[in-house]
C-alpha cells in the first residue's frame, strides 16, 4: 500500500510539474489556479489508464509505434483535461498542441524518473545509516 501511495504521489507530482512548466514556457497553454488540481487529477488518471492500453494495442498491431505511446497518451490526456476541466485551456493552432504534447510528455517523463530520488532519498539515507550501525555492532564484541 505504501508503494502504491508513493507511486501515486510521483504520478501526480510529475503531472503537476509537466502541466505547470508547459504553462510557463508555452503561449496559448493556460492553466488557471482554481482548476489546476482538477486538471492534474484528470490528466493523471487518463494518462495512467491510457498508457498501458495504448501500449498493448501498439505491441499487438504496430510494434514500431511503441515509442510513441507516451506521446499519444499525453495528447489524449490533454484533450480530456481541456474538455472536462476548466483548469486547462489550450488556444492556438496545431503547433501549440504539438509543442504542448511534447513539453508535457518530456517534463513528466523526466519528473517521473527523478522524483523517486527526491521522495526516497531520506529513506535511503536512513537505511544506509541503519546498515552501518548494524555492521558496527557486529564488529564490536559483546560486553
Amino acid at each position: 500500500m505504501v508503494i502504491f501511495l508513493i507511486r501515486l504521489a510521483i504520478f501526480l507530482g510529475s503531472s503537476a510539474l509537466g502541466l505547470w512548466v508547459t504553462s510557463l514556457v508555452l503561449d496559448g497553454f493556460d492553466l488557471s489556479v482554481s482548476g489546476f488540481v482538477a486538471a492534474v487529477i484528470v490528466f493523471t488518471v487518463v494518462q495512467s489508464v491510457l498508457a498501458p492500453f495504448i501500449a498493448s494495442i501498439a505491441k499487438r498491431y504496430a510494434s514500431a509505434f511503441l515509442g510513441g505511446v507516451g506521446l499519444v497518451s499525453t495528447f489524449i490526456a490533454l484533450l480530456v483535461a481541456t474538455a472536462f476541466t476548466g483548469g486547462l485551456e489550450i488556444t492556438g493552432g496545431v503547433g501549440t498542441w504539438i509543442a504542448a504534447v511534447v513539453l508535457v510528455w518530456l517534463v513528466t517523463a523526466i519528473a517521473t524518473w527523478l522524483l523517486p530520488f527526491v521522495f526516497l532519498r531520506r529513506r535511503l539515507q536512513e537505511r544506509q545509516a541503519d546498515e552501518l550501525h548494524k555492521a558496527d555492532r557486529r564488529r564490536r564484541p559483546a560486553q
